[in-house]
């Protein structure tokens, strides 16, 4: 952990103000949620998360959808405790090949190198949880979204739950009423924070496997998704040919793919909703999500305002606190686990 660093002016900045307000605070702040948790013991932490990934966008586009899709991941299992960052290992049997997860979630270097800059930084004081929380809000910032304080004070699990992701993880492929039961499963609710948070898909990509079902057979009828626009249809046929390659990548938003904003709503309003589940929330009949997506497609300044909102209350549940659970010292492992390899990772230049 102490070897020679080679970084940007402001990392090295940022680094050492941070170390002089640790050395001078006495550690950690209040044991429960709060904006100012890290004010005395790591005032710089969100400065030096949002580097990391600024770094990441200059050659991954993607990298800030995929983090934010990682807290989405990570709080509807047991809560937001970092458990979906858990390798195997001889006691913890991963969340990361469960069947949602598997070789779909991504950014996980990146969560590493968030980790080994802060223990650098501000030793044993960030818990990973809160890593993925600040990651999350950052990434939406950095690609035009809004700006909130996050409530922080999260510590991390020392177990992880493969079969409670595999149930609750609302799969691509859900009707409408299987993806409200999903939220209200977990303490959210199924019209606002449903709309709200599904507005993440205004920016990333998505496996062809996760939506070929739309375009040829969809519920086994030998027909594409009557939802879809006929042009989007062709479109995606292009991309994901019948018996092609599913690991190839679509964008969730075909207008803006990389920007924050409310262009999803409105492709929604005309068919073009990448998942079933994106365009389920406009296109089932009677459904009382549908007058919430036509608000966010009129007014982005609503979305934005109901995101952070339920990205809140999200980032709240089931949340350990206090001498509960840990602070993870290598986000991939418990504390004291010799099976996973170092406790701590060693800081790369940026």
């Amino acid at each position: 952990m102490r070897k020679t660093m080679h970084s940007s002016p402001s990392m090295l900045v940022l680094i050492a103000l941070c170390a002089i307000l640790i050395e001078s605070s006495g550690g950690l702040a209040q044991a429960k949620l709060s904006p100012t948790f890290y004010d005395q013991s790591c005032p710089f932490v969100s400065h030096i998360i949002r580097e990391v990934i600024a770094d990441a966008l200059q050659t991954d586009k993607r990298i800030g959808a995929s983090l934010i899709r990682l807290h989405f991941h990570d709080c509807f299992v047991q809560g937001c405790d970092a458990s979906v960052l858990l390798d195997n290992s001889d006691t913890i049997l991963s969340e990361k090949e469960a069947l949602p997860n598997n070789n779909s979630l991504r950014g996980f270097d990146v969560v590493d190198k968030m980790k080994a800059w802060l223990e650098f930084a501000c030793p044993g004081v960030v818990s990973c949880a809160d890593i993925l929380t600040i990651a999350a809000q950052e990434s939406v910032a950095l690609s035009g979204g809004p700006i909130w304080r996050n409530q922080l004070g999260r510590r991390d699990s020392r177990t992880a739950n493969r079969s409670l992701a595999n149930t609750n993880l609302p799969g691509p492929f859900l009707p409408l009423q299987g993806l409200k039961s999903a939220f209200t499963a977990i303490g959210l609710n199924n019209h606002t924070d449903l709309v709200a948070l599904s507005g993440a898909h205004t920016f990333g990509r998505a496996q062809c496997g996760g939506f070929i079902h739309r375009l040829y057979n969809f519920n086994n009828t030998g027909r594409p998704d009557p939802t879809l626009n006929p042009t989007y249809l062709r479109i995606l046929r292009k991309i994901c040919p019948q018996g092609g390659n599913t690991t190839v990548l679509a964008n969730f938003d075909p207008t803006t793919p990389d920007t924050f904003d409310n262009d999803y709503y409105s492709n929604l309003l005309v068919g073009k909703g990448l998942l079933q589940t994106d365009q389920e929330l406009f296109s089932t009949p009677g459904a009382d999500t549908a007058k919430i997506v036509k608000k966010f497609s009129a007014n982005q300044t609503a979305f934005f305002e109901s995101f952070v909102v339920s990205m809140l209350r999200m980032g709240n549940l089931k949340v350990l606190t206090g001498t509960a659970g840990e602070i993870r010292l290598n986000c991939r492992k418990v504390n004291g686990d010799s099976s996973g390899g170092a406790d701590t990772l060693l800081v790369s230049s940026m």
